[in-house]
């Protein structure tokens, strides 16, 4: 399956969307359309598998950077199964990133999310 440059920025928005939901029953309802039932996430931080793990990495990732949100940095690509993307963490109004880095998904024929797998990149 190729994936058109269109098609990795519709997922890596999807994503993004997801880590800066706030809401918690929207932020779970989120995750649970963008990732298959036995996803994981990795990065050199933290880690999560299934639903309910992503969920919690996530809320916890939102606690320790309250006011900050995920933005898309360049353009993402993709290839047969794989997307990959930039971002960065930066506050919610003006102010330099915190963070930044890339992600590796593995989508399934369906577009949703079996494995993520994250870099973080100096700030």
């Amino acid at each position: 399956m190729n994936h058109p440059a269109s098609h990795a920025t519709i997922i890596a928005d999807r994503y993004l969307a997801v880590w800066n939901e706030r809401d918690d029953i929207t932020r779970r309802a989120r995750i649970a359309q963008l990732f298959a039932a036995g996803a994981t996430y990795a990065d050199p931080m933290m880690r999560g598998s299934g639903i309910e793990g992503i969920d919690s990495m996530i809320a916890a990732a939102q606690r320790q950077f309250p006011g900050h949100r995920f933005f898309l940095h360049g353009t993402p690509d993709g290839h047969n199964d794989v997307v990959r993307f930039a971002w960065t963490l930066a506050p919610e109004g003006p102010g330099a990133p915190v963070a930044k880095g890339s992600d590796v998904a593995y989508v399934d024929a369906h577009g949703r999310l079996l494995k993520v797998t994250g870099f973080l990149d100096a700030a």
